[in-house]
């Protein structure tokens, strides 16, 4: 059977689940991740969100030092780092710290969003002065303090200098797509939550991307959302879990990630249910053979370097299934 040949990652926003609390979301998050490392996954990457109170993916530095502690060969990093929120030299402190410790396993996936609402933002921030306005000063600081000695201002992240991190741009908007071309750095596209401005986001970032010392050519990165279980029947009723999440997003309520449900049309109407679907519709949904099929569809359309896949599933034995099929579709077994 043919593979698809792509290298296929994680990304988690450790939710809490219905009947759960945040112990048991921070355990889940490194049991997932230790089962993606055997699996053989490229890279496990962990989300910032700020008051939400249905997430545990605050502190993402220290969740990501937490599960390079428990995992033995799978890259871990940020999906992302929401700049806006930190100053350039604390995340270069941190990071540079975790890469002395783990070293050629930390990914800094960066983003120019806050991960939050206005008032957590303004809570959150350095200074008034601090907005996504400063993004590429502050991707460029840290592109600095990871590099060369000979290369230093007279600030330095100890220990920072020399680790190299890999520094990817986070998107969901073609904004992203200018920048991370410009400076010649991998970009990583959020399809599976926005996945409206996917196709031009990809078309500027691989018509616009100058060669860099990071970076020869384009390196694109998709993220999808995937439901992959043994029938279609079986991913479609799971997959009910990831559409009452994004209801929650959709009407702006707070309730843990839910167990499957019969008939999503008793809790939503169709204009949530319009609105949840657009949001999600770059999911990959079914048995092994639609996976498949749905994969080589969909790089033969957009033939990307790399998969992330985010799986919000209510039973942790199923997602991991849903991982292990999935990477077995790429991996042609």
């Amino acid at each position: 059977m043919a593979t698809i040949n792509i290298p296929v990652s994680v990304l988690n926003l450790a939710p809490i689940r219905q009947g759960g609390n945040a112990k048991d979301a921070v355990d889940a998050m490194v049991d997932l991740a230790q089962a993606t490392d055997d699996m053989g996954y490229t890279r496990y990457w962990i989300a910032e969100h700020h008051n939400t109170s249905t997430l545990v993916s605050s502190a993402t530095s220290i969740l990501i030092k937490h599960t390079l502690e428990h995992t033995k060969q799978i890259r871990v990093g940020s999906g992302g780092v929401m700049l806006p929120n930190h100053s350039p030299l604390v995340v270069a402190e941190q990071f540079g710290t975790m890469a002395t410790i783990y070293p050629d396993r930390l990914d800094l996936g960066l983003g120019r969003a806050p991960g939050t609402d206005q008032l957590t933002a303004s809570a959150l921030r350095r200074s008034k002065s601090d907005t996504v306005n400063t993004f590429p000063n502050d991707v460029q600081s840290l592109l600095t303090y990871f590099g060369p000695e000979e290369k230093q201002g007279f600030v330095k992240a100890f220990p920072g200098i020399d680790t190299n991190i890999p520094i990817y741009i986070l998107g969901s908007s073609p904004n992203s797509a200018h920048l991370a071309a410009e400076l010649g750095l991998p970009y990583v596209f959020a399809s599976h939550f926005a996945p409206r401005f996917m196709e031009d986001a990809i078309s500027i970032y691989r018509k616009n991307f100058k060669p860099s010392e990071y970076l020869a050519e384009p390196y694109m990165m998709v993220c999808l959302n995937v439901i992959a279980a043994e029938t279609d029947e079986e991913a479609a009723f799971e997959a009910t879990t990831m559409q009452q999440f994004f209801l929650n997003i959709v009407r702006g309520t707070k309730k843990l990630l839910c167990p499957p449900v019969k008939n999503m049309d008793e809790i939503w109407n169709p204009q949530e249910k319009q609105a949840a679907k657009s949001m999600s519709s770059m999911t990959l949904m079914g048995s092994k053979d639609s996976i498949r099929e749905q994969l080589t569809s969909f790089q033969e359309k957009y033939n990307v370097d790399e998969l992330m896949a985010v799986s919000y599933m209510y039973d942790p034995d199923k997602q991991k299934r849903s991982y292990e099929i999935l990477k077995e579709v790429v991996d042609g077994k």
